[in-house]
């Protein structure tokens, strides 16, 4: 047997993809750990005392550790109030979001009529709106409209839950009807058609047959829907006033003093803030990346 020899210009081709590798994974690694950086600075921030930070400063070793910022936050903050105020905002934010956005998407997609191609470029240029450009407006709108009293102190839409459910539910559809409507353009019409021919109504047709062929459109949605409702702070801040019905997120600014903040329990707060999406995250990871690239490989 002879060993075969490689020439040399079939070893560059290979040197330079090994290197080009290489230089992938040190940019990968490099931006993991830029991206994780804010994170473990506010771990390692909230394991230190105040009266540590104030002698040592933010850059030193801790001289102690200590999990007493986050039972100080947990009961400073009452987070478990602002947990359960958040969750009243974002899940009935994605359900109605993805609800939604899925019918209107469906209708575009599936059926040809005069205006599908309008409606969908409607709700596409709405998303493209900036929400500052609105504030004026809404404001006002939010203390005309009329709401009964149980849902509302001040007899208004100003400062209540379901102002700002209605406000996420109205800039986030926009998003999920493009995501939604170029995934269900992979799905083959004679599906629908099918349906169709055998009886079944158009509702029928999107629940029973569309929406189960878009779980992972739908998982992946849901994951980066319930992240930006629960870090949303801006909205909050803005339509609603009274500190105790704000959700989590706005509810950190509760924990700022007027002429002292103790950046150690506002850490540690923002950490516990953290852990709801990170958990979401975790458990629907699979479905998250499946839902991102599985639409690129068809058609």
């Amino acid at each position: 047997m002879t060993a075969t020899t490689m020439t040399p210009s079939e070893a560059k081709p290979r040197k330079s993809i090994r290197w080009g590798r290489i230089a992938l994974y040190v940019f990968l690694t490099a931006m993991s750990v830029l991206w994780l950086l804010p994170l473990v600075w506010a771990v390692y921030t909230s394991l230190r005392t105040f009266g540590d930070t104030e002698v040592n400063g933010y850059f030193s070793l801790p001289a102690a550790v200590t999990l007493q910022n986050f039972f100080d936050a947990w009961t400073q903050g009452d987070l478990l109030r602002n947990y359960i105020q958040t969750l009243e905002i974002v899940i009935p934010g994605v359900i109605i979001t993805l609800l939604l956005a899925s019918m209107i998407a469906f209708a575009v997609t599936k059926f040809s009529w005069r205006f599908n191609m309008g409606i969908l470029m409607l709700f596409v240029a709405g998303n493209l709106l900036p929400q500052q450009v609105i504030i004026v407006p809404l404001y006002r709108l939010y203390l005309a409209l009329p709401v009964p009293a149980p849902f509302s102190d001040n007899g208004t839409l100003y400062d209540t839950t379901i102002g700002v459910l209605l406000i996420h539910i109205v800039f986030q559809t926009g998003f999920c009807v493009f995501v939604l409507s170029n995934y269900m353009k992979t799905l083959s019409k004679e599906l629908t058609e099918a349906g169709l021919v055998d009886g079944a109504s158009v509702f029928r047709i999107w629940w029973s047959i569309i929406l189960p062929l878009c779980r992972p459109a739908l998982a992946a949605l849901a994951t980066l829907e319930f992240t930006f409702i629960y870090n949303d702070f801006f909205w909050a801040l803005l339509l609603i006033k009274t500190g105790d019905k704000r959700p989590i997120t706005s509810a950190l600014n509760n924990l700022q003093g007027e002429f002292f903040t103790n950046y150690n329990l506002l850490a540690a707060c923002s950490v516990l803030v953290a852990i709801p999406t990170i958990v979401v995250y975790i458990l629907l990871q699979k479905q998250f990346i499946r839902g991102l690239t599985l639409g690129s490989t068809k058609g």
